[in-house]
């Protein structure tokens, strides 16, 4: 039986494993770390998915902003998703998907999300799309049409993604 916990309960090594099982040792190199700079994820929508005590899922969210000519937009990215390669298919991805939005509705933090990643995927089981981010850039290489992005906030603006600064607004749903 799989169980999903806060990802701050499980040994971050077993994490760090479990990402370069997922998705290789030169993962560091990805667009994607760069977005997010040196940010800390944010806890309350950060989960690992454990069987017998094994860590086999996780997901991470990380505070980013688009950085526009005259204002700072306040999103939350969601990724990496990590399952370990002899549970892929297994439906684990979707359940920390589905967790962790829940947990951003939960906490207010559902209005300004964003990943990078498939967009069929990520648009027919969680409404996930690229219609606002065609003048949104990134730190380095990327598949425009893999930049989605889903909820009311999401700025249909022209910026570079980056970690969030101090001084941004939080992201709430009021903004």
């Amino acid at each position: 039986m799989i169980t999903l916990v806060p990802l701050a309960s499980v040994d971050p090594t077993a994490v760090e494993m479990l990402l370069d099982a997922a998705f290789g040792p030169d993962r560091f190199t990805r667009t994607a770390y760069t977005i997010r700079g040196g940010a800390k994820p944010v806890a309350a929508l950060s989960f690992a998915a454990v069987e017998d005590s094994v860590l086999v899922g996780s997901i991470q969210c990380w505070p980013i902003a688009l950085a526009g000519d005259d204002r700072m937009f306040p999103l939350v990215m969601l990724g990496p998703v990590a399952v370990a390669p002899d549970h892929q298919g297994d439906g684990i991805g979707r359940r920390l998907m589905a967790h962790a939005l829940d947990a951003a509705a939960g906490e207010g933090l559902d209005t300004a999300l964003m990943l990078i990643g498939d967009p069929d995927y990520y648009g027919r089981f969680f409404g996930f799309s690229a219609e606002r981010t065609a003048r949104w850039n990134a730190p380095g290489p990327v598949e425009r049409h893999r930049l989605l992005a889903r909820g009311d906030a999401v700025p249909d603006a022209s910026g570079m993604l980056g970690p969030r600064l101090a001084e941004c607004v939080p992201v709430t749903a009021s903004v």
